[in-house]
């Protein structure tokens, strides 16, 4: 049996002085009127599977108003382990423990992972590029040991080439000395980002079809460094960033940024040879996205075998009759879901009797 989020503990987070919430191993249904507490109680459970929240909301903003300290806790419970993690919140800072033991927020990648849908990732698909990268780095920084490291490691650097590039006379020795860190940082993210991507996609274009009616979804990871990216070798790609840079290092300094690299990556969707995000319906987007989240899930449990925790906000609204019943069909297959919302008609009675239904509001 994989972990499951057993038991969530909030006291003076966001608008709950003090809320136990015992959760079900299959689906657990959060229903009330807006402004209740619904999506705090998602928050919480990413915060504390994550590290971080969707809302990327400051420390501060997690506390019940006129409160100097927070609290928010899980019981992790399965394969005979009892794992607790907490999150204190002050007004000027966020720490962690974990069964006890202070840990930073990225230790907390791997104990068990979950996936979020919820109603701002509806315009991932017509968003910026940083949004699409953002999507699957998050994914990645789960899935894999290493993969936040890498990325966050390879960000500072860019940062770092950026502010040199800044200079009013550019140290021209110095740069080529962050070229080749930044190459190397650059080529070992891609090769995980890609293969990441890779593994995906199969599952994408399958819900999509099933979701679609049978409708081809062609999924691309476009590099600003080749469109042969997918089929060089870490090294390869090593060697063409570092080449890349001393050919546009003159552009970078004139326009004082690194113009190319996995940082300006981006993701590309089309649907029958279309291009989604220029000429997709909403509700094919709509699709690309559940299609991408159900494919998170399937994938996770491939590579850790073990499944997700799933975690729906507020979606059922945003979603149409038929993919509604794709996404229930989905979550039936024995994963554990917390789902938020105002209206149970989205539901059938089956589900409802089976699932543990909690109100808020009274």
């Amino acid at each position: 049996m994989s972990l499951v989020a057993h038991e969530l503990s909030l006291i003076n987070f966001r608008n709950a002085q003090d809320r136990t919430v015992i959760l079900g191993e299959g689906t657990t249904i959060l229903i009330g009127q807006n402004a209740t507490g619904k999506t705090n109680t998602i928050e919480a459970l990413q915060l504390l599977t994550t590290g971080s929240s969707f809302r990327h909301a400051r420390a501060s903003e997690l506390l019940l108003h006129g409160k100097d300290q927070g609290r928010a806790a899980v019981q992790l419970k399965g394969d005979g382990r009892v794992v607790d993690v907490e999150c204190t919140v002050t007004a000027a800072k966020k720490t962690f423990k974990r069964n006890g033991k202070p840990c930073r927020a990225q230790d907390l990648l791997g104990t068990l992972m979950s996936v979020l849908f919820c109603p701002d990732d509806l315009s991932i698909i017509k968003g910026s590029a940083s949004n699409r990268r953002a999507a699957l780095d998050s994914f990645g920084s789960q899935a894999h040991r290493g993969y936040d490291t890498i990325l966050r490691t390879y960000l500072r650097t860019i940062e770092q080439r950026n502010a040199l590039l800044k200079d009013v006379f550019v140290d021209t020795q110095l740069l080529t000395a962050w070229d080749e860190s930044i190459a190397l940082g650059g080529a070992t993210l891609l090769t995980h980002r890609v293969s990441l991507f890779k593994q995906l996609v199969p599952y994408i274009q399958e819900a999509y079809a099933t979701i679609s009616g049978g409708e081809v979804l062609d999924c691309t990871y476009q590099s600003t460094l080749s469109n042969n990216i997918t089929h060089l070798s870490r090294e390869e790609v090593q060697q063409l960033f570092y080449d890349t840079l001393q050919q546009t290092r003159e552009d970078d300094i004139r326009r004082q940024q690194t113009q190319l690299g996995p940082h300006r990556d981006d993701l590309l969707f089309s649907i029958n040879g279309i291009d989604a995000r220029t000429y997709g319906s909403q509700g094919q987007q709509r699709s690309i996205i559940l299609a991408w989240k159900m494919a998170e899930v399937q994938l996770a449990q491939q590579l850790l075998g073990e499944k997700p925790l799933l975690l729906l906000d507020d979606v059922m609204s945003e979603l149409d009759e038929n993919r509604r019943k794709a996404m229930l069909s989905f979550i039936s297959q024995g994963i554990q879901t917390v789902i938020t919302t105002t209206n149970t008609s989205y539901f059938s009675a089956d589900l409802l009797k089976q699932a543990q239904v909690i109100t808020y509001g009274v």
